[in-house]
Parts: structure tokens; sequence; C-alpha cells
């Protein structure tokens, strides 16, 4: 039995909690809400996010500290925007040899930076290449429920890569591991763009050929930005590439579907995060994507016009007009991989 704790107390962070209790190791699940972790405690029950009973292994605590005493991992399920937060709290409490797992997906907008190296900057004392990235296609919901469900983690530490494997892996959470951190780490945040394309897509109307071609079209500019940064091509031919961009882009489980749904029916951006109450990683992460292809000169237009509606208020209909009348060209020279 390990001693795990897992930082954030939201879907995701609770289905994971769930496959590691099922794995019978010690389960501290850590909120920064006093409440929700007296109910977790009280009724094994998290309804707010999860409509599940919660294994009996797993005890909830709101005081960090106390969350990470005698740990030998941390998985940071936090979104995106708060790991700065998490780390600068955990920088001067963190034990010994712990290993530390994310599985969280995005871009920092302002720096343009992945989850791990935001990590590595918060934490200098914790060597980056020991850093393990936890991605792939896994709505928390199926998860929770035990059904199959294969995911992948990277690290350059292939010794700390296998050590999270061990963690995790059981007969209805397959893992398999790899060296490529940038490529696993940029499937990951990067399909939530397309995911709130997709959406939009649903929410005009368009049908299954207009989403087919954006999901498409989307995983080649997935893999020109990612080879461009140093990625590993025939990763986003994986589980964190056109793995993840499909169950991300094609279910109602999807925050980032859901959200581009809405906006393509004509809602504003403000009313549906308001309405959702839970962040849509995709928003913040088209903001950078945008920002990114611009400074490594990667052209995405699809980001672009996704830019373009969430941020200048553009109707999607124009946008789509857009990209259907772009300059003709072969498809294979759009992915422009190096040679």
């Amino acid at each position: 039995m390990n001693k795990v704790a897992v930082l954030g107390a939201g879907s995701w962070g609770n289905a994971l909690s769930i496959v590691l209790a099922d794995n019978n190791h010690d389960i501290r699940l850590w909120t920064h809400r006093k409440e929700q972790a007296e109910e977790i405690n009280e009724t094994h029950r998290n309804d707010n996010y999860l409509q599940v009973d919660l294994p009996h292994n797993l005890k909830a605590y709101y005081d960090l500290q106390e969350a990470i005493q005698d740990v030998e991992a941390i998985v940071l399920v936090v979104p995106s925007s708060a790991i700065r937060e998490v780390c600068q709290q955990l920088k001067d409490i963190l034990p010994e040899g712990v290993t530390i797992v994310h599985a969280s997906k995005g871009i920092e907008p302002h720096s343009l930076k992945r989850i791990s190296q935001i990590i590595a900057e918060e934490l200098p004392t914790y060597k980056e290449d020991d850093i393990v990235i936890l991605s792939g296609p896994s709505h928390a919901e199926e998860v929770a429920l035990r059904h199959p469900t294969t995911v992948t983690v990277a690290s350059k530490n292939e010794e700390k890569a296998n050590i999270v494997q061990n963690l995790f892996i059981n007969s209805s959470f397959r893992v398999y591991t790899s060296k490529d951190v940038i490529g696993v780490e940029l499937g990951g945040a990067l399909k939530n763009i397309i995911a709130l394309g997709a959406g939009i897509s649903d929410g005009l109307g368009f049908g299954d050929n207009a989403k087919a071609a954006l999901i498409t079209r989307g995983l080649a500019e997935i893999t020109r930005l990612g080879t461009a940064m140093g990625a590993n091509p025939l990763t986003f031919l994986g589980l964190c590439g056109v793995g993840d961009l499909i169950v991300t882009s094609t279910s109602q489980h999807s925050r980032n579907w859901r959200a581009g749904e809405a906006l393509g029916k004509g809602k504003s951006l403000e009313t549906i995060l308001d309405e959702m109450g839970m962040v849509v990683e995709g928003v913040r992460t088209t903001k950078a994507a945008h920002l990114l292809s611009k400074e490594v000169q990667v052209e995405m237009p699809i980001t672009d016009g996704l830019y373009d509606i969430l941020f200048n208020d553009k109707e999607p209909k124009v946008i789509v007009e857009q990209l259907m009348n772009r300059e003709r060209r072969e498809e294979t020279d759009s992915f422009d991989l190096p040679k």
C-alpha cells in the first residue's frame, strides 16, 4: 500500500482517487474548501462533481500539509490556472523523495509555459525531468464507473514513469508510458480548443461532415505546433493526440464541447461559464495557443478563428465562411512536419 495525495477534489481528482483507492492505496484527497472535505468524509459522496459512492480508503483533507504528510506520490489535478498557487504552497512542505504527477491540461497564457514547466519553476528543488504527466482519452464520469479507459504517463525519467504506471494500472484503467513529455502535454491541452470548435459546429447544426473535417484539420494544427516545439509527431496519432481529441470533441461529457455547442446556439461566453460553474480549459488554452503559434510561426487557422469568436466577438458563421474560403492547397503539405 502506498500513501498518495490527490490535490484537487473536482470530477477528475475524484475519478483518479477512485482508481488509486481500487488499487488499495491510502488516498488523501485535498480540497481548499473545508465544507467539501467534511461532506466527503461524512457521506463518502461528492455529488457536486460525481454522483458515485467514494471508496472508504479515501479520506478528504483541507489542510495541505496534513494531506501530503509522509506520502510517496502527489497527484496534481487542479485547474491549470491554480497550478502556480498550489505549487507555491507546496514549496516549503514537499516530502523528500516524493513522486510528482500532474493530470491537468492547459498552457499558461501570459508565459506560454506547459504545466510541467510551471511546476518546475515553482518547485526549484524538484527536478523537472522527474515530473510525470498523466493524460489521455478519459472522461471522469466513465472512469468513476470503472468503464475501460486507457491513458499515458510521460516523463523523461523512465523509473518515475514506471512508478506512476504501477500506481494506477488495473483491469479497468490501462496505463502506457512515454518519454515524450512535450507531445503528451500539448496533445492534452490543445485538443480542448478543437473540442470547443466541434461543439460550435454542432450548435450551428452543421452535422457530421463538418465535425469530422474540423477534428481532422484540428489534428493537423496540433501536430504542426507540437512538432515545432520538439514533440514526436507519432504522439499525436496515439492516446494523447487523436484519442483524446475524439473523446473530447464528440461527447456531451466534455465541458469544452458543451461550451462550444452553447456558443454555436448564440449564448455569450460569460453566460456559458457562469451557468457551467466549472473550468472550461479550452477557453484559456485558445488564448495561449493563439499567442504561441505566432511566437513559433506556425499556422493555426482553426485556433485563430476560435480566438476571434471567444475574444473578439466574431460570429461563428463568419469564421466558418472564412475557413471554408481559405487559399487552395495540398492536404498533406499543411502538416509541414520537420524532415
